[in-house]
């Protein structure tokens, strides 16, 4: 993913799918990586990463277009 960039990250999978959903209505690319600890799942985060040249639209519709 090295052409990939984080533009939201929190402990709800709820939250990162609603932000995900959006970006692709929007037309934008977006995945979910699962940042948890994988044996407890108590520690970490979701973290929706986007494709380089739509990181700075995506972070606009984060900041401006998403309230949770």
């Amino acid at each position: 993913m090295g052409n990939w960039k984080k533009i939201f990250a929190d402990g709800s999978p709820v939250r990162a799918e609603i932000v995900k959903s959006i970006l692709e209505e929007r037309g934008i690319t977006a995945v979910i990586l699962n940042k948890k600890e994988t044996a407890y799942q108590i520690h970490g985060h979701y973290e929706v990463m986007v494709a380089e040249q739509n990181q700075e639209e995506a972070l606009t519709i984060v900041q401006h277009e998403i309230t949770f």
